[in-house]
């Protein structure tokens, strides 16, 4: 989590959200050693801690960046993730994992807190207690105890993870572009708010899908019997 990827992830984001093609988004590290491991600590090393400060809240700016890509977005966690290495994969809509990955939120080890929304999504994503017990011990966990608790939604062996990873993506992509981003809408947004004012973000997403040719195209090809041919219009 250097300031050059940070900046890199932004740039990233930017040309997602700019590409109306595109329909699912994968996020995953480069080899097979780690997904990300976190704070660039020889980059934090030299900071001020005003520096540092900053540098946290533009991690946890990125992050939120992420978790507000149009499309719904898949982590792939081949390796580590520790500290805002998983607080990128917590802002990610799905998490798949490789057998053999590791992740945790480690930071009050180092004497600080999970400062890139890790004290904020884990509770919502794991519950509170399992939450605060990870953060508190800082303790990593494997894949299988992550599947468990309901961190990661399915783990696969790694040489596995990418193709696997991939059939998900395309599986989200056959489906009614406009719907994706509506839907991801409502359960994002709907989630932090109370049952009645989420039912009412349901249905303004909802009224976004009538309009559409999409929705015309998924009933016909469903009368023909046929797979619909979606263009996001």
């Amino acid at each position: 989590m250097s300031t050059d990827l940070l900046d890199d992830l932004n740039e990233a984001v930017r040309v997602i959200n700019e590409n109306d093609q595109l329909r699912s988004v994968v996020v995953i590290g480069s080899g097979n050693k780690a997904f990300c491991a976190g704070a660039d600590l020889k980059e934090r090393k030299n900071m001020t801690s005003q520096q540092v400060v900053e540098t946290v809240k533009y991690i946890g700016e990125t992050l939120t960046n992420v978790e507000n890509i149009r499309v719904p977005v898949i982590a792939a966690i081949n390796g580590a993730a520790f500290g805002g290495g998983l607080e990128l994969a917590l802002a990610c809509d799905i998490r798949l994992a490789a057998k053999e990955a590791k992740m945790g939120l480690t930071e009050t080890s180092l004497a600080i807190i999970p400062g890139a929304g890790g004290t904020q999504r884990l509770p919502r994503l794991i519950g509170i207690g399992k939450a605060k017990q990870l953060i508190f011990t800082a303790k990593p966990i494997d894949a299988k105890t992550a599947l468990e608790i309901g961190l990661v939604e399915d783990i696969t062996d790694g040489e596995q993870l990418r193709n696997k990873v991939l059939e998900l993506a395309a599986a989200i992509a056959a489906n009614g572009p406009v719907a994706l981003k509506q839907a991801k809408s409502a359960i994002n947004r709907g989630t932090q708010t109370t049952l009645m004012e989420g039912l009412t973000i349901e249905h303004d997403c909802y009224k976004k899908t009538i309009p559409t040719s999409d929705r015309l195209e998924g009933l016909l090809a469903f009368q023909e019997k046929r797979k619909p041919v979606y263009t996001g219009k």
